[in-house]
């Protein structure tokens, strides 16, 4: 989902119009006339630049910043990309796609293999209404495209792979006008593309999405994980690819940024793997203008790309990516964060980085190499700290759902301050498996929430937890049973634990201080259906 679509909307189209407003004279022209394209043949590579319309005088990079203008406009040499032998047997597009920003075209191999070309420039203007796109407004979005790299994504593979991160392998090519395009030949030809496998399907023969079987939407795997206990996620794997998220800078990571590689696993079960996709907005740069550093300062998810990550903008980098966050990670430990970006700073050696910088065009390295290289060792050395507010962040307010099917909760004290919940599949005829378990410190967390969702659930609580944890006991769907064990004078400890009660025939055991509150259950609290509009998947 693209950043201008849905992140740019209010804050920036709003400020752009008083920019404009204030700073007519500031505001962007519009881009020059193109020349004619260059005459080239198949097998060939031409002398081009991502974006000249980009560069802009003083005074308007001084209000609306300096980005990646200078990027933009430098000429490198692009290999002509060639339907006919850029694979074994040749390509045919088959249908356009993208966002409000990126354009795409899908193509298949002779194999049913599909590969995308992706438009290194975009355009922000279609997110607005018609009316405004060619005037100030839509000139001044468009411009903002320069706070993209426009050769970032093409050096995310070498340090995905040096990183343990599941990747596309982009190569940057330029689409001539080339007859095979057929009915997309207007739209598409003579621009700069990403060309890359599009992770979905059979990718048996792709190391680099794990050479799994049956690739798959975030809908699809969201539906099986809240549907079905034997759908599980390698949570340590997606932690891997979201601290690799924050070392690029990558703000833009909502549900659609992902697709899923999946393999069988003991008893039936199906583990899925964490497979980023569209790198748009690594590296972004924006806060180097008057007026986007103060847009910057008031949403602070839009993060620029600096030798180090602020710790208190650890939050704003990750907000996009909030809700998988907290449904994912839940069962990880503070150890399982610092296990995995210990490893990470390791893999990310200086030499990496060196040759990974290496594969830019040589025009593009010898402007941004040195700086690139800075931010990124810079980064590396944080990952550690920005682990570790990572967790802190995720901690403070835990969410654990269950399945539609049915499911036994055990919340248990510990010790002093401390609480574990335990969370069971139930199997008739055979004992119950465990899905996972976590004990919490109150001095980390100050509320649990447990939804049951659909299925017969059983909620247990063993002794009353901490008053110093807020605990919620979510019903949902299904005949549930919520019973209190405990003894004696325990029974009169202080507790903050309710059990909301949707009045669908459970069996609620339980004495005081347990609270008991008649509720009217939220979509997203009842069931898996419910349960997918927090991810935007429903």
């Amino acid at each position: 989902m693209s950043f201008f679509q849905v992140e740019w909307s209010p804050a920036i189209v709003s400020s752009a119009l008083v920019g404009g407003l204030l700073l007519g004279s500031c505001s962007a022209p519009a881009a020059p006339a193109a020349g004619p394209p260059p005459t080239i043949g198949p097998d060939s590579t031409v002398r081009v630049a991502a974006g000249p319309q980009y560069l802009r005088g003083p005074v308007h990079r001084f209000f609306w910043g300096k980005h990646y203008r200078q990027l933009w406009a430098v000429p490198i040499d692009a290999p002509v990309f060639n339907l006919r032998t850029a694979v074994p047997g040749g390509l045919t597009p088959v249908r356009e796609g993208g966002s409000f920003q990126t354009k795409n075209l899908r193509l298949l191999d002779r194999n049913g293999v599909q590969y995308v070309l992706r438009s290194v420039d975009k355009d922000a203007t279609k997110a607005l209404p018609e009316g405004l796109r060619d005037g100030a407004i839509g000139r001044l979005m468009k411009d903002q495209t320069s706070v993209i790299n426009p050769y970032g994504a093409y050096i995310v593979a070498p340090l995905a792979a040096a990183a343990g991160v599941y990747h596309t392998n982009p190569r940057l090519v330029y689409v001539a006008d080339d007859p095979a395009l057929g009915e997309f030949r207007q739209t598409f030809a003579n621009a700069l593309y990403l060309f890359e496998e599009r992770p979905e399907g059979d990718q048996s023969a792709v190391s680099s999405f794990g050479r799994s079987a049956k690739v798959e939407s975030s809908r699809k795997v969201f539906s099986n994980l809240v549907y079905n206990q034997q759908h599980r996620i390698d949570a340590r794997w997606y932690l891997r690819a979201r601290l690799f998220d924050m070392w690029l800078g990558d703000w833009s990571r909502r549900e659609d940024q992902w697709r899923w590689a999946s393999f069988p696993a003991a008893g039936g079960s199906t583990v899925y793997r964490a497979i980023p996709r569209d790198r748009d907005h690594a590296f972004f740069k924006f806060d180097d203008g008057l007026i986007t550093h103060i847009i910057g300062w008031v949403k602070s998810n839009y993060q620029s790309f600096h030798q180090k990550i602020r710790l208190a903008d650890v939050e704003g980098l990750n907000r996009a990516a909030r809700p998988m966050d907290k449904s994912l990670l839940t069962y990880l430990t503070a150890q399982d964060f610092q296990q995995v970006a210990d490893s990470m700073q390791r893999s990310l050696s200086d030499p990496v980085i060196h040759n990974a910088l290496a594969l830019w065009p040589k025009e593009v390295y010898a402007q941004a190499g040195a700086e690139f290289d800075e931010n990124l060792r810079g980064r590396r050395d944080q990952l550690d700290e920005v682990a570790a507010k990572f967790y802190e962040l995720l901690a403070r307010d835990i969410e654990l759902p269950g399945t539609d099917q049915s499911e036994r909760f055990v919340i248990e004290p510990t010790g002093p301050g401390l609480v574990r919940v335990s969370q069971y599949g139930l199997h008739a005829g055979r004992p119950d498996s465990l899905v996972g378990q976590r004990t919490f410190d109150y001095r980390q967390t100050r509320s649990i929430k447990v939804f049951g969702l659909g299925g017969n659930d059983v909620f247990e609580l063993r002794g009353l937890p901490d008053h110093r944890f807020s605990i919620g006991i979510y019903d949902g769907a299904g005949q549930d049973v919520v019973t209190l064990k405990t003894e004696g004078s325990a029974a009169k400890a202080a507790t903050s634990v309710t059990v909301y009660d949707s009045g669908d025939g459970n069996t609620i055991t339980v004495a005081k201080p347990v609270k008991v509150e008649s509720y009217v259950p939220a979509a997203t609290e009842f069931d898996a259906a419910g349960w997918l509009l927090r991810h935007r998947l429903f």
